[in-house]
Parts: structure tokens; C-alpha cells; sequence
């Protein structure tokens, strides 16, 4: 039996590097409610897939779909049940989203240097484990606006001292 389809879809994003390292996750739910448990998780996640070409794997009862990049790995991860083309049109929405922020410098210095970019978009992709967005111009074009907030907010602020 299926479960009730659900709008959580998204378990977990996570970016790590070439070895392995967590560069950044985000966990929806409680499947890993530890930081322990996520980096144990991420480790397994890594050694299961950072040497293998295809872009989805079947891992601790979960669906990951996954790409890499240089010096990157992005996964997106959802439950067993969960449809792969929904995980992999986030993932492909992040990585693209990321290409056109960075310039196509897709790795792990530029991302570094660009993380308040990298978490803006992925809350404009998705939010509590639901996708609200698999648009890259879309997703960009609000990170901008969003950033371009915040700088005014702050000259502002500058200027009131």
C-alpha cells in the first residue's frame, strides 16, 4: 500500500565536496534527527555514489537522485515511494540556479565565497520539504531581488547612524 500523496516530497539537500564533507545540508524532517546521524548518513550517501555515473540510488530506504560537479556533489533526497523526476527537477533547478549565479564556476571555492546566494536559493526552491519552484530564471531572478533587498536595507541602515 502507498502512502496518501503527500506535497513533502524533499527530505534533504546536501552539497558536499571530494571528500565527502558537508558543505551544506538542509534536512525537512526527522529522518536524521542528529547531526551524528545526518554526517553518518551523508558518508554512506558519498561512498555509495561518488564514484559511480548513474544519477539515482536507493539508499537507507530512501530515494536519492544526485550529480556532480568538479569538486561538488549535490544530492536531493526524498522517500522510497517518492517520484524521481519531481527529485531530480529540484536538483537540476538547484544546479542550474547555482551555474547562473556563479557564472558556471560550479565549485567548491566559488560556492564557498557564495553561500547567502546558495541558501536563498534553495528556499526559494523549496520550503519544508515542499517544491515551490523548478524554474532556474525563476529562482534567480528572486535571489537578485532578495539580495538586492538586503543591500538596500543595509545602506539604509548606514546611513541612520
Amino acid at each position: 500500500l502507498f502512502p496518501e500523496p503527500s506535497l513533502y516530497t524533499v527530505k534533504a539537500v546536501l552539497i558536499l565536496d571530494n571528500d565527502g564533507d558537508r558543505l551544506y545540508a538542509k534536512y525537512y524532517d526527522d529522518t536524521y534527527p542528529t547531526v551524528k546521524e545526518q554526517k553518518a548518513f551523508e558518508k554512506n550517501i558519498f561512498n555509495k555514489t561518488h564514484r559511480t555515473d548513474s544519477e539515482i540510488a536507493l539508499l537507507e530506504g530512501l530515494t536519492v537522485v544526485y550529480k556532480s560537479n568538479i569538486d561538488l556533489f549535490f544530492y536531493v533526497i526524498g522517500s522510497s515511494h517518492e517520484n524521481e523526476l519531481m527529485l531530480m527537477a529540484v536538483l537540476n533547478c538547484l544546479f542550474d540556479s547555482l551555474s547562473q549565479m556563479l557564472r558556471k564556476n560550479v565549485e567548491r571555492r566559488a560556492l564557498l565565497e557564495n553561500m547567502e546566494g546558495l541558501f536563498l536559493a534553495v528556499d526559494e526552491i523549496v520550503d519544508g520539504g515542499v517544491i515551490l519552484e523548478s524554474d532556474p530564471q525563476q529562482v534567480v531572478h528572486r535571489v537578485a531581488l532578495r539580495v538586492l533587498q538586503s543591500a538596500k536595507e543595509q545602506i539604509k541602515w548606514s546611513l541612520l547612524r
